[in-house]
């Protein structure tokens, strides 16, 4: 068994719905959900939207290696109704995004796969779920607690209530 973190976030239809039957699909067909952090609002990252995103993150036991994990999130996504996929150059509107953060302390630099992924330190609607479940959390490259490398207070983002 392999500790997983993934990134939740939607900026479409009933947002909390959606974000919830996600966590009910994770459970079911990834691995037992040990942890869910509080839902944070937040804006668009990369592309301009009048949608706000709820985002998430949780952390699961999976027996899946990296690329049935990735499987298994992708299908999910298509499964609650996502239609087309974000490349790194164009970013959309959403009803589910599910990204994998950390799996264990695996270094993976594929073309269908980067963990950890590139862009958890930049984003502060995936770094203060994460710090908010995981405080002690080491980063693998970096040998260092997530806490040590970002400054939450520098966020601006809202718990949903």
């Amino acid at each position: 068994m392999e500790t997983a973190y993934l990134a939740l976030g939607t900026n479409l239809g009933n947002k909390v719905n959606n974000l919830n039957k996600a966590v009910q699909e994770i459970n079911k067909r990834v691995g037992k959900v040990i942890s869910l952090s509080a839902y944070y609002v937040s804006a668009p990252w990369g592309f301009e939207s009048d949608n706000s995103f709820i985002n998430a993150v949780l952390k699961v036991e999976t027996s899946l290696d990296a690329l049935n994990l990735l499987q298994a999130t992708q299908q999910i996504e298509v499964d609650l109704g996502r239609k087309t996929k974000t490349t790194a150059q164009s970013y959309t509107d959403r009803i589910i995004d599910i990204d994998i953060l950390l799996l264990g302390n695996q270094v993976i630099n594929s073309e269908m796969l980067k963990i950890p992924h590139l862009h958890i330190l930049e984003r502060d609607f995936v770094y203060i779920p994460l710090l908010e479940i995981a405080p002690t959390l080491l980063i693998p490259n970096t040998y260092k607690p997530l806490k040590d490398l970002i400054n939450p207070d520098t966020h601006t983002l809202e718990k949903l209530k």
